[in-house]
């Protein structure tokens, strides 16, 4: 369950599940929650005789700011921890871990495809699928003869560190992998979570507006690259290209972009040059 959105399953349980096998539960012992009440007084006092009112409000903000604080830096600690330990994984397995982050209908899923059905003969891969429902994406990679695993969050709109590492030892990846982690489909939550990777990976399409990188600069500002997705509808939208980095570069002076088309294939070859670069320097 987030702990600034208040999202996730009451329950706390998730499910990760390999394709064409029986979905495994898992009970996340993750976080729990403190729920403090806004406490609101008034006190009206009513003069009939010159009808003035009086107003005597009594908030506790310190107090339930200070718990607020409390439990989210609870929550991140427990997370960047179990980040810690994923990463010692996988340094163990000399795997080059990619985060990838978009808001939904960005072509996330596609580009991925896109990715291993170009790659996959040359470079091995391993991909973590995290969807609050279905096993679409997961059959989707699997149909490609890509190792994959499904995390299910339930109401949880972010995969967290202790997901991922549950859901990486039953997926088991080869050593020398990249492994993709394709996140929930949000802007916000996900730039919070630290899961343990290598490369955070954002991606946006041209048929959202430009102004995304001012709207959720904790994405933008978290993420080392930003694939522009969707180029080849350029010709028929209103889109400045030129006013989506500008924008972007203000949140993240580091931000590397790449220009591409999951659809077409166009521009593909420089983000699979930056892939394989960064791959080598990982051995």
């Amino acid at each position: 369950m987030c702990g600034t959105c208040g999202c996730g399953s009451p329950d706390g349980h998730i499910s990760i599940q390999k394709p064409g096998t029986e979905v495994h539960h898992h009970h996340h012992h993750g976080h729990d929650h403190a729920h403090d009440e806004h406490i609101h007084h008034s006190h009206h006092e009513h003069s009939h005789g010159e009808h003035s009112h009086s107003h005597t409000h009594s908030h506790s903000h310190d107090s339930v700011k200070k718990t607020v604080i409390e439990v989210e830096q609870d929550i991140l600690q427990h997370n960047d921890l179990m980040a810690s330990r994923n990463r010692g994984y996988f340094d163990a397995k000399n795997l080059f871990v990619i985060n990838l982050v978009s808001s939904p209908g960005s072509g996330k899923t596609s580009l991925l495809e896109r990715t291993l059905k170009d790659l996959k003969e040359d470079v091995s891969f391993a991909v973590i699928e995290g969807d609050q429902q279905t096993m679409q994406d997961a059959n989707r990679i699997d149909a490609l003869n890509v190792p994959v695993i499904q995390i299910n969050t339930g109401k949880g709109c972010h995969l967290e560190s202790d997901m991922v590492y549950d859901a990486v030892k039953q997926l088991n990846p080869r050593q020398d992998s990249i492994l993709m982690i394709e996140n929930v489909g949000n802007l916000v939550c996900p730039s919070m979570f630290d899961l343990g990777e290598r490369k955070r990976v954002v991606i946006i399409s041209t048929t959202e507006g430009e102004d995304k990188p001012l709207k959720y600069p904790d994405m933008f500002l978290s993420s080392n690259i930003c694939l522009i997705n969707k180029t080849d509808l350029l010709p028929y939208l209103d889109f400045d290209l030129e006013k989506l980095k500008s924008y972007a570069l203000q949140v993240n002076p580091e931000l590397i972009f790449f220009e591409v088309s999951a659809t077409t294939g166009k521009g593909m070859e420089k983000w699979y040059d930056w892939l394989k670069k960064e791959q080598k320097n990982n051995l």
